[in-house]
């Protein structure tokens, strides 16, 4: 199994130049990916924005949305055009990981109705794997990124068989993303899909001194949308220690995760060197 790391993006307070050495440290480190947390009613950089940033300070990582929020880009032809663009710009190592997001003022602050979200996916999916295939839209010479598709019902399993090369799971135990794992195979094959879907998934982390505190203050404040029970919940649920880290990872790799991304809990750069030695 990869292991990959989250660009601490939707931290709080974390500057640019924090930002861009994390992206430095996590490739010298060997991660396989630097992903990206999307939200709009947050103190967040924007997930292609951060990425183009990461792009012009790295050569080789694999650059990945997991997940933007598909149905708050209501023009797919402009998001397509910017993906082209990072994708360009990084040599074709964009995977676009698109989902739905769960939070109702995103959706109030974009000017989109928080209904028949699944309906407005599937519109935003078709407009903008149609751009793909449009040799005039894009810088000369782009590549198509690659998309993966998240979510945890069957619709997404089946949205992932129709336009991506795989599936992405949200926060997830390993024992979950496995039964979702398998909907997304079955879903994989009824649509006649040759090979086998790419299956990721997603957890979090927060290393070294006040690894508990700095976890608990950010994921609090991150999920605080869901009820205090739930944010202490998924906030208890980070890896503190190297011990907790390499079982995560034994965990989902042994249901089958092809990929896991850590995202951290902190936006200091030495993050991704912590990581890098908990999983040696």
């Amino acid at each position: 199994m990869k292991v990959a790391i989250g660009l601490p993006n939707a931290v709080p307070d974390v500057s640019g130049s924090d930002l861009v050495e994390f992206a430095r440290r996590a490739e010298a480190r060997g991660f396989s990916c630097l992903g990206t947390i999307d939200r709009v009613v947050y103190g967040n950089y924007e997930p292609l924005v951060a990425l183009a940033a990461a792009a012009a300070v790295t050569e080789k990582i694999e650059l990945m949305t997991s997940v933007m929020l598909g149905p708050l880009r209501t023009n797919a032809v402009q998001t397509a055009k910017q993906a082209l663009s990072v994708n360009q710009i990084s040599g074709g190592r964009l995977t676009l990981g698109i989902g739905l997001g769960a939070r109702g003022d995103d959706y109030d602050a974009s000017g989109v109705e928080h209904r028949e979200i699944g309906s407005k996916l599937d519109g935003f999916l078709d407009g903008l794997v149609k751009t793909f295939e449009d040799s005039a839209i894009g810088p000369d010479g782009s590549g198509a990124p690659k998309i993966l598709i998240g979510g945890s019902v069957e619709a997404s399993f089946r949205r992932a068989a129709r336009y991506g090369e795989g599936w992405i799971a949200g926060g997830a135990t390993p024992e979950q993303f496995a039964e979702m794992a398998a909907g997304v195979r079955e879903a994989w094959t009824e649509a006649g899909r040759e090979g086998e879907p790419r299956l990721a998934g997603l957890a979090y982390f927060s290393l070294g001194d006040d690894a508990q505190q700095t976890a608990g203050e950010y994921l609090t404040d991150y999920y605080a949308f869901l009820g205090d029970e739930v944010a202490q919940m998924i906030a208890g649920s980070a890896a503190t220690d190297a011990e907790t880290v390499r079982g995560y990872l034994a965990g989902f790799e042994g249901v089958g995760c092809d990929e896991l991304v850590m995202f951290p809990c902190s936006g200091d750069p030495a993050q991704a060197d912590m990581l890098a030695e908990a999983v040696k």
